[in-house]
């Protein structure tokens, strides 16, 4: 028979006192299997986020309907005991109390975080929950306690030195010695993922076209920097050195890439293409041709990932006229900087991040500039992001109060998607109002703001669709005082010498740069595996917000990132490097478990509304 909560008044009770209460019912509800129970410990509008520990997917259940289907899935396999917190409960005002907590199921070790809040009765209840794998039981990467040896105290069989092993690894991979995973892309993502891989034992290889580790950096335009600040952007293992630029110049990103992917010892293939891959159902591994270099190679594992980032192809326009436009067309992805464009007149078709800096770069080095914004575009001031936005989580002022990459992480992963936007509106209402006279001299100029359809700005923009911001760094002012030239309007057409909008205005130009975006990631799966497979795994990235570009339904959590699809084998991981990082986890976790033979029943596979 299901029991139900006692009322517990949460009058005179301390955060702590709150918590360790809620965790010893939930753990007694859950240890006696009683599905009832354990839902009846959460409020009727709450959620619980998992990543990995519960539903070996990344999944979000919202209310007690979907909590009990959950359980009733899962609770027996899994068998969650040990709740504990990690450290002191804290009050979050409104009657909220939450706490980083650990525990264990019959596979894993896992943390997580939980907020719970008085419900109508008095009754502290859970509002929200995380629960994420942070290791597998037998399975640990060897590090601190466990880490291995390196030298050879006494005598050994095997004579070879470390670069001689390394040396015979290298040749044997790929030939003798089939990859279990193939990781495609070797950016940010592919060598967080390759790096996080080899701490595992799982045998990979990170595969890229270019010719090292870094190139998709150092080959954009010269003026390219992060963004985002330092604190957000650390690496799994290696942190970057505290003297480590506030906002990182892309060759000094590639660098550090490339140094990374040594020390790691990633095992990564570059100058090489990817030509075609077939599933094979039946032998459940995938047949993949690659031109290494020069030399074809057919590989067979078992598991393939997409790293090429998060967004897919370019997106470029067609539009009457480009057949016979007699200067230089190119996406933004392919711009090489300002330096080749001296006297001429560049129009940039586009206004959001790459646009900015393509068109700031090009005015700082004299060139004629023309930006054409097609629709509204949000933009925040970095100052301000870092400050009111990061501040608290990812920032100095952060690491010296005592947060660390980890718990910052777990605290953002803790809001789930459903409510983020709520915690989001405050922000940049803070921020409008902050900047207001830097937001009002850009209307002015012309220049079409917004702050998302809700409001809720930058992060919520880039959840949803990926595009349609700007954080500034400079180009904002060159727009407002007329530096970079601004015009409304859509392409319409190409002339011989020029640029024709839709109300008639013609732009004079000797180049035109498409700062147009990119499609879904499925892209990708497209050119390599076939359009049937691409439809099979649907459109990657978005939220199912119907909002501007991310179409409903709800999906509760990223489209087919991090986690099983529709196609078996098949993975997409990318982001920025703050997604990198965390998300690179749970992905490798789930690739581990599938290496060693583990048990790992999907609950909650996506299905796809969606092709692309």
């Amino acid at each position: 028979m299901t029991q139900t909560l006692e009322p517990v008044v949460s009058t005179d009770r301390t955060p702590q006192q709150r918590i360790d209460a809620w965790l010893e019912e939930f753990e007694a509800a859950l240890s006696a299997l009683d599905v009832g129970r354990a839902t009846n410990a959460f409020l009727t509008d709450s959620y619980w986020r998992d990543l990995t520990a519960f539903t070996w997917n990344i999944k979000t259940v919202e209310g007690h309907e979907q909590i009990s289907d959950m359980l009733t899935a899962r609770l027996a396999d899994t068998r969650p005991a040990g709740f504990a917190t990690t450290e002191d409960a804290t009050d979050d005002g409104d009657g909220v109390a939450s706490a980083f907590i650990s525990f264990e199921t019959a596979v894993g070790r896992c943390e997580g975080h939980v907020r719970i809040r008085p419900d109508s009765d008095g009754t502290d209840r859970a509002w929200t929950l995380l629960t994420t794998m942070q290791e597998l039981k037998d399975h640990e990467e060897r590090r601190g306690p466990t880490r291995v040896l390196g030298a050879v105290h006494g005598s050994d069989p095997d004579t070879r030195s470390w670069a001689e092993k390394k040396a015979d690894e290298e040749l044997e991979l790929g030939r003798t010695v089939q990859p279990y995973v193939l990781v495609i892309g070797g950016g940010q993502g592919g060598i967080a993922l390759g790096a996080r891989l080899r701490q595992l034992g799982v045998p990979s290889i990170v595969v890229d076209r270019h010719d090292r580790p870094g190139d998709q950096w150092r080959k954009r335009y010269k003026s390219l920097c992060l963004h985002d600040p330092v604190w957000y952007d650390h690496l799994p293992y290696l942190p970057f050195p505290e003297n480590w630029p506030v906002f990182a110049p892309k060759d000094k990103i590639g660098d550090w890439l490339e140094f990374y992917t040594k020390v790691m010892e990633v095992p990564y293939w570059s100058k090489t293409t990817c030509l075609s891959a077939d599933y094979d159902e039946e032998q459940e591994r995938w047949t993949v041709e690659i031109d290494r270099d020069g030399e074809r190679l057919t590989l067979h594992p078992t598991q393939l990932v997409l790293a090429t980032g998060m967004s897919g192809k370019p997106s470029i326009p067609t539009v009457p006229g480009q057949d016979i436009f007699a200067g230089e067309q190119h996406h933004s992805s392919q711009h090489p900087g300002p330096d080749a464009y001296a006297g001429k007149k560049v129009v940039v078709i586009g206004s959001n991040n790459s646009a900015h800096d393509i068109c700031k770069a090009l005015v700082d080095n004299g060139v004629d500039a023309t930006m054409v914004q097609r629709s509204s575009t949000h933009i925040v001031k970095s100052d301000s992001l870092r400050s009111i936005a990061l501040g608290g989580l990812y920032s100095e002022e952060a690491v010296a109060s005592g947060m660390t990459t980890k718990k910052a992480d777990l605290t953002f992963a803790s809001l789930p998607y459903r409510i983020m936007h709520e915690f989001q509106v405050p922000v940049y209402n803070q921020i409008r109002e902050q900047d207001k006279e830097f937001y009002d001299r850009l209307e002015a100029a012309g220049f079409k703001l917004d702050f998302g359809d809700d409001d809720s700005g930058l992060f919520m923009k880039y959840l949803r669709r990926g595009s349609g911001y700007y954080i500034d760094v400079g180009a904002s002012e060159l727009i407002a005082n007329g530096t970079i030239k601004l015009v409304q309007g859509q392409l319409d057409h190409l002339t011989e010498t020029s640029v024709v909008l839709s109300d008639g205005t013609e732009l004079e130009a000797d180049v035109v740069v498409y700062a147009t975006g990119f499609g879904s990631m499925n892209g990708w799966a497209a050119d390599l595996m076939g359009q049937d497979v691409a439809d099979r795994v649907g459109k990657v990235w978005g939220l199912g917000s119907d909002t501007t570009k991310d179409p409903g339904p709800w999906e509760g959590e990223q489209r087919n990132m991090w986690k099983p699809t529709q196609q078996p084998g098949l993975w997409f991981h990318g982001g920025n490097l703050h997604q990198s990082r965390h998300y690179s986890l749970y992905l490798a976790l789930q690739l581990k478990a599938r290496y060693e033979g583990l048990d790992t029943p999907v609950y909650g596979l996506a299905e796809v509304h969606h092709l692309s």
